[in-house]
């Protein structure tokens, strides 16, 4: 049962990216780091009925910055700013940004709407990737120092994963 509920997933982001590759006309930045996180995250929302996000510059200097910062460390420790943020550290050095996306979008399957509740291990990069009112995604990837791996971090405008509000 959880193979075909995985496998009914993977095909409605399949088919929300589908939907987004054609309803976002030249906003969306196409190749790299930007258009690989905001492809995987405008397909998520897709899949729940939410428009897709923009890329915005601004949210994307803010990540690259902190992430600039954890690149010593590559620590999952939260920025503390003003926006929603998901932060990923894979180790080695052939992660994709959509794997991370990837990742956080996976976590689907431990949040359940009807009671608005995560089950372990943990669902709240997800929700904010689905956070109704945000508008906007930048996101930033670094390699760690000393071959530690990836760090992505994206930030959220406005923020989301407000304790007691459902996501969408």
């Amino acid at each position: 049962m959880a193979v075909r509920s995985e496998l009914l997933l993977l095909c409605s982001v399949m088919i929300a990216l589908l939907l987004v590759e054609g309803a976002e006309g030249g906003r969306r930045p196409r190749a790299g780091l930007a258009g690989q996180l905001l492809r995987s995250h405008n397909a998520a929302r897709a899949a729940v009925g939410l428009p897709p996000l923009a890329w915005d510059a601004r949210l994307a200097r803010y990540a690259e910055s902190y992430a600039g910062r954890r690149r010593r460390d590559c620590a999952l420790a939260h920025s503390g700013g003003p926006y929603g943020e998901n932060i990923f550290w894979g180790s080695g050095a052939r992660w994709r940004p959509a794997q991370a996306a990837a990742a956080w979008v996976g976590e689907r399957r431990w949040y359940h709407y009807r009671s608005n509740s995560c089950s372990a291990p943990e669902c709240g990069h997800y929700t904010q990737i689905v956070w109704r009112s945000t508008r906007r995604l930048g996101c930033a990837m670094v390699s760690c120092s000393g071959r530690k791996g990836v760090l992505v971090v994206c930030e959220y405008d406005p923020p989301g994963n407000y304790i007691g509000e459902r996501p969408y």
